[in-house]
């Protein structure tokens, strides 16, 4: 019993992903908070493109759907990149870390996003990735299988 009590203390990123055996509030509710974060980061994203119609003289209503994609590829990179989340993340008080419990870096941010935008994409193995994240222990979707990262709820600040 002791041994589990130490585990669940001693978990502060960086020791690995926490266990969610011994320590399962850290994926308590996530896929549900996932959901609910990717609802407010996709009507950010919008207002972004629309906000940046006029820039392109409008011509971007042509390509809308890949102004769109850009847009929400470096509205992604670069939040993961700098909080290792998304202000619809951070909002739902949830994070991505990496296999060592770190929050991601710029390079596995950006991995992180391109596969992710690409699963989206492709409506079967997003579905896939669904039913990963609401199946797997640490309620991983495919694309956090392939990288080795989770989602947890943001721990504490010590």
């Amino acid at each position: 019993m002791s041994d589990q009590l130490t585990q669940r203390a001693s978990w502060h990123g960086g020791d690995g992903l926490p266990d969610p055996l011994f320590q399962p509030e850290f994926y308590a509710d996530v896929p549900i908070k996932r959901f609910f974060a990717w609802l407010v980061d996709a009507a950010a994203i919008l207002l972004l493109t629309v906000l940046a119609l006029p820039f392109t003289a409008f011509l971007g209503l042509l390509f809308f759907p890949l102004l769109w994609l850009g847009a929400g590829i470096g509205y992604r990179a670069a939040f993961i990149a700098r909080n290792s989340a998304t202000p619809g993340m951070r909002l739902l008080s949830i994070e991505l870390r990496d296999g060592a419990g770190r929050r991601l870096d710029p390079g596995m941010a950006i991995a992180h996003t391109l596969l992710y935008s690409f699963f989206l994409a492709t409506v079967v193995v997003q579905g896939v990735s669904v039913a990963l994240m609401l199946s797997t222990p640490r309620r991983q979707g495919l694309h956090d299988l392939m990288l080795g990262t989770a989602m947890i709820n943001r721990p504490a600040e010590p």
